[in-house]
């Protein structure tokens, strides 16, 4: 039967949208003040399951002691990943840039390149002078100083920066130190009538959550693992470190594709250490790139993520192109959780499909008296 709309049922329609404006308009406005809150917070959903096990199985006396035992594993755990990556590469730079030099040095009449520089100088000491003195040198001196001085206004830029971490840090801490009181108690911000509802969509987002990054870091390790394997087999610089900073990349869909750029330096060290072709080398490379990549996009996204996401592997690859239409690079990170969750409530309020829901809210429902089993 068609439900009339009577002005009561109109007005507090507008009201409503009025309220989602006020709100969206206001978390713009605070956009800065509320980002590091959101960030400690993803922090910490991250952290609390190490937090946990730290607390409760390897039984650290107090929730602040676990908090500082598992932030310092974290930290390192990602100082070995970084020590594997950084230093060698910055090694084979180093060794890139002695190869230049003495590259140059063979190729040049002068032993001595900057005695060269240095008599050239002294040579043509006037005709400097005078140019310098020029009109049109001094006015592009004049317009190179606020550039200097945008410089240190981006140096501040990074000391905020730096504190805003510090902030972010300090959110993440207190976060973690009632967790469970805060996880489970949020919902009373809201009337009792609509406490079902935005406790389903909470369930809902924290179980695609849940499955998105487990789904994501398994993508990862094998991507990280398939490139370790593709550059050994190539024999390419630095193959292990580079895979697993490939794989690092990779907990963000796409962004390994920068990887390229250190991979053609490395390609550019080889040839010239080597004497092998630049091309031949740098194209090798990128065959691993292809060929991984397809494997990843063609078997492993599909049958890791559509298993973790509930959803067919064409409509993964489906999800992910109009995301990544709609809010590019944004869009690619937020496709999958997002596509499940419309779906999920597609089928909870249009085909009101009552089995997907009780599997749903019993899903959320266990998972919470596991959660506060452990805890006591």
């Amino acid at each position: 039967m068609e439900q009339k709309i009577t002005f009561d049922k109109l007005i507090r329609w507008v009201i409503t949208a009025l309220v989602v404006a006020a709100v969206i308009f206001a978390i713009d406005y605070l956009s800065s003040v509320l980002l590091p809150f959101f960030v400690a917070w993803l922090l910490a959903y991250l952290l609390y399951p190490i937090v946990h096990f730290t607390q409760y199985r390897l039984h650290v006396p107090t929730r602040a002691l676990s908090i500082v035992v598992s932030l310092i594993f974290v930290t390192a755990v990602l100082g070995v990943v970084f020590w594997l990556i950084f230093p060698p590469m910055i090694e084979q730079f180093e060794k890139l840039g002695m190869l230049i030099t003495q590259y140059v040095q063979d190729h040049t009449n002068s032993d001595n390149i900057s005695h060269t520089i240095q008599q050239w100088v002294s040579e043509h000491y006037r005709q400097i002078e005078d140019l310098l003195k020029q009109k049109d040198v001094t006015d592009a001196i004049k317009g190179a100083m606020p550039k200097v001085f945008n410089m240190l206004g981006q140096t501040a830029n990074v000391i905020i920066s730096i504190i805003a971490s510090l902030i972010t840090l300090l959110y993440m801490f207190f976060i973690l130190l009632d967790y469970e009181y805060l996880t489970h108690n949020w919902i009373k911000i809201f009337p009792k009538k609509n406490r079902p509802f935005w406790a389903g969509l909470a369930g809902d987002v924290k179980r695609e959550l849940n499955n998105y990054i487990r789904g994501q870091g398994l993508v990862a390790l094998v991507m990280g693992i398939l490139f370790c394997i593709g550059f050994t087999i190539i024999d390419f610089p630095m193959a292990i470190g580079l895979g697993i900073l490939i794989g690092i990349m990779d907990l963000v869909p796409y962004l390994h594709t920068f990887a390229l750029i250190p991979t053609a330096f490395l390609a550019l060290l080889k040839a010239v250490d080597t004497g092998q072709n630049f091309w031949i080398i740098l194209a090798s490379a990128v065959a691993v790139f292809c060929i991984v990549q397809v494997i990843i996009d063609l078997i492993v996204t599909p049958k890791i993520m559509g298993k973790a996401m509930r959803l067919n592997p064409a409509i993964l690859l489906l999800s992910l192109s109009i995301w990544g239409a709609l809010l590019g690079f944004i869009g690619l990170i937020i496709a999958l959780p997002l596509t499940t969750i419309i779906i999920a409530y597609y089928q909870r309020y249009v085909t009101k499909d009552e089995d997907t829901m009780e599997e749903m809210v019993a899903e959320s429902t266990a998972a919470d008296e596991k959660n506060q089993k452990d805890s006591k």
